[in-house]
């Protein structure tokens, strides 16, 4: 056995290195024995003796020891983590890899080609370190794909930083400890969270709040010392009676309480706009149970009857995942009760099984073989590579998706098949089509769900039973970014739009030349760059996409290139739009032969409501000159007026209605009421009693007692519109009325 070797000292220093190494070898001996061989250790003394005795220069960018510090991190996978084999070599030999004192083929003879293989993926990421450049960059993709490779890197890593953070308190360069910090809070710590690492994602949270608010921690800290006295005692009172009435049950089980992180306070401080003393739920009571794993969920369903039979239970807060376990393996039934003193107190219950998974995580896998997660697990690790290879929006939107993801907490919905989905908390339905397939997800139109019709945006419960709605006719709209919550979701809605707007971009390129071969006209690149930069565009795609879209005229185009052979300027197109003013119609004006009248009645005119804003009779209006000729009638209050008036002021006209109007105009209501029985009638019937007035249509979605719908209605002037919208504000349960885009 392993356990039986003693360390040979003749060959290492005598120094104050040699006595840390020694310390922490026979500390790794003594935890690694049940998983590592006995000839293990006598071919990691021989490669450290030959290391040692080169004199290479082991030192970190923080002044740590390699050596010691891959030996500390290996000591705190065993304690914490129950690592194989292959991970406590690979840890222990990354440093003599990194500097060269092993080969691959060495380490393949001697060890593995697994431990190899793992040794690879660690020195990759100790090549992105050496740079220390911000995690916040490219590199930021490189070590999350690396991560992707083996799970075993990314459990290691942890580890690793933990270790880190634990060795720079009150280090002098302020700069790299935040920078530390800063990497355990946004990347690390979220990567604990999702593996079920909870401990060391507390501690790493901890660290990192201490680090970079250090007067925060420490205040925390203190207060929680001076109050753990009468904390202990609340627990304790507790605690009394529950374990009593266990006891009669014949239940074998352990209970305690703990106090919760520092940084979890400190989160319940800012988002409960708190201070320390008005937390109450600053820890939680823990049973396990010792019982066999066929009893496990009975018995837990007992410890929740009795405590809840004693404590008054808060329904909202009771937490299952018993029925259906975390993603990462976590099994638990949390509850939260009225205790003593009216304060509330969440109660864990677990049986010891189930304890050693949520302490050791997605690593404790690896003992009990067979658990239901692992098919989650590799989805995971199947979404963080489909992540890398179709990356939108640069490495700070990939940083914050991948957070967000991590953090989120699950919600399991299913198929009318039965079959089972786990998706992120607050996922809506266009995440479910996305999660099925990218196909469905870009076609999708809403959903039945419970057999009731609901909305693209809707967001998903627990136990929905989910049919998705598809149309060939739908794609993917830019406002879907604004709603969806999932990576995936986020990423195939952008590379549509991209590849959309590529192919308009096209288009619009082929239109222009095909204009340039009519008027034989010849223009190179640096030219068209000219004209794009002349006409106020950013990029040549903007550029394209407006002639394609019919945003500017070909015609303009031709111009203003004529204009620049010549070294001509057209003082339209150069006005900034500081220079331009808008000038509104008055009275006077009204009578002069520039501005447009329309309305009923009115011939000879080509002009059409722009369907951006519906204008309707009565509405401030302006027009804009379209490149087809078409004259579009604009609200003076249009999202798209400002922009129009920038870059096109040339085509802008004053517009106003003629003195008749003679029949109806669409417009859009948004109505959100408390959902009572007739409401919708009530409304219908007030619209179609009302004078030239008509519904169109009306989608109502009611959820937890209200209602919220969009109606089109049918209506002459705006006067009219002011009146209905009164009207309609008077049915009972209605809260507010307003007109839409």
């Amino acid at each position: 056995m392993l356990t039986q070797i003693t360390p040979d000292t003749r060959d290492l220093p005598a120094s104050d290195f040699g006595r840390q190494l020694l310390e922490r070898a026979g500390c790794f001996l003594r935890l690694s024995g049940n998983v590592s061989a006995p000839q293990d250790y006598r071919s990691l003394r021989e490669a450290y003796q030959r290391a040692v005795a080169s004199g290479t220069d082991f030192t970190d960018e923080f002044g740590l020891n390699e050596i010691i510090h891959s030996l500390d991190t290996a000591i705190l996978l065993c304690e914490g983590l129950s690592p194989d084999r292959v991970m406590s070599l690979a840890v222990i030999l990354s440093p003599l890899y990194s500097a060269g004192h092993l080969t691959e083929d060495e380490i393949v003879r001697q060890w593995g080609s697994d431990v190899a293989r793992l040794l690879h993926g660690l020195n990759k990421v100790s090549e992105l370190y050496s740079r220390r450049t911000a995690v916040d960059n490219s590199n930021f993709g490189k070590l999350l794909l690396t991560f992707a490779e083996d799970i075993r890197v990314i459990i290691i890593m942890i580890a690793e930083r933990t270790v880190v953070m634990r060795s720079i308190n009150h280090h002098p360069d302020t700069e790299k400890v935040m920078t530390v910090a800063s990497e355990a809070r946004y990347l690390y710590a979220p990567l604990a969270h999702r593996l079920g690492l909870y401990k060391m994602k507390s501690e790493l949270e901890d660290m990192s709040l201490k680090y970079s608010n250090r007067d925060i921690y420490t205040r925390i800290a203190r207060k929680l010392n001076e109050t753990k006295a009468s904390r202990d005692a609340y627990i304790d009172s507790f605690i009394a009676p529950v374990k009593e009435a266990l006891e009669r049950q014949g239940l074998k089980f352990d209970i305690k309480g703990r106090t919760k992180s520092i940084s979890s306070i400190w989160n319940k401080i800012q988002k409960q706009h708190n201070d320390l003393e008005h937390i109450y739920d600053l820890f939680a009571i823990r049973v396990i149970l010792d019982v066999a794993p066929e009893r496990e969920r009975s018995e837990c369903w007992l410890v929740y009857s009795i405590i809840t039979d004693m404590y008054q239970p808060n329904p909202a807060r009771l937490k299952d995942w018993l029925s259906i376990p975390k993603s990462n393996g976590y099994e638990s039934l949390h509850i939260t009760v009225m205790g003593p003193g009216g304060r509330w107190v969440e109660v864990q219950i677990r049986s010891r099984r189930m304890d050693e998974i949520a302490e050791k995580g997605v690593a404790a896998h690896w003992k009990y073989k067979g658990i239901k997660s692992e098919n989650n697990l590799d989805a995971w690790m199947n979404q963080v590579r489909e992540a890398m290879e179709n990356p939108q929006g640069g490495p700070l939107e990939l940083m914050k998706d991948f957070k967000m993801d991590l953090y989120q907490e699950e919600v399991f919905v299913f198929t009318p098949r039965g079959d089972l989905f786990q998706l992120p908390l607050g996922a809506t339905v266009l995440d479910f089509a996305f999660n099925i397939h990218s196909k469905i997800g870009c076609t999708c139109t809403g959903a039945k769900i419970n057999g009731r019709t609901c909305r693209i945006n809707h967001k998903l419960r627990s136990g929905d039973t989910v049919e998705i709605i598809t149309s060939s006719n739908q794609t993917p709209k830019a406002d879907w970014l604004n709603f969806v919550v999932t990576s995936k979701a986020r990423n195939k809605i952008r590379q549509s739009l991209n590849e959309r707007r590529q192919r308009s971009a096209e288009l619009g390129k082929e239109i222009l030349q095909r204009r340039f071969k009519n008027r034989k006209v010849e223009a190179d690149d640096a030219t068209i760059t000219k004209v794009i930069k002349k006409l106020g565009f950013k990029t040549a795609t903007d550029f394209y996409c407006s002639i394609a879209e019919e945003a500017i005229d070909p015609a303009t185009v031709m111009t203003c290139l004529e204009n620049i052979d010549s070294h001509q300027e057209v003082a339209a197109e150069v006005r900034s739009a500081e220079e331009f003013s808008l000038q509104q119609p008055t009275d006077d004006d009204s009578q002069a032969n520039d501005v447009l009248v329309i309305g009923d009645n009115i011939k000879g005119v080509n002009y059409r409501m722009s369907k951006c804003c519906n204008p309707i009779y009565g509405d401030k209006v302006f027009g804009f000159v379209s490149s087809e000729g078409v004259i579009k009638i604009h609200r003076e209050d249009c999202p798209n007026a400002s922009n129009i008036r920038l870059r096109y002021p040339y085509r802008v006209i004053p517009v106003r209605w003629s003195g008749k109007n003679g029949h109806q105009f669409a417009c859009t209501l948004h109505v959100v009421g408390h959902d009572d029985i007739g409401i919708v009638t009530n409304i219908s019937s007030i619209i179609n009693k009302e004078k030239d007035t008509s519904l169109r249509s009306i989608a109502i979605d009611s959820h937890d007692g209200l209602f919220k719908g969009t109606m089109t209605v049918g209506v002459s002037d705006i006067a009219t519109l002011g009146n209905l919208i009164k009207k309609i504000k008077t049915v009972k349960g209605v809260k507010d009325v307003e007109r839409i885009l």
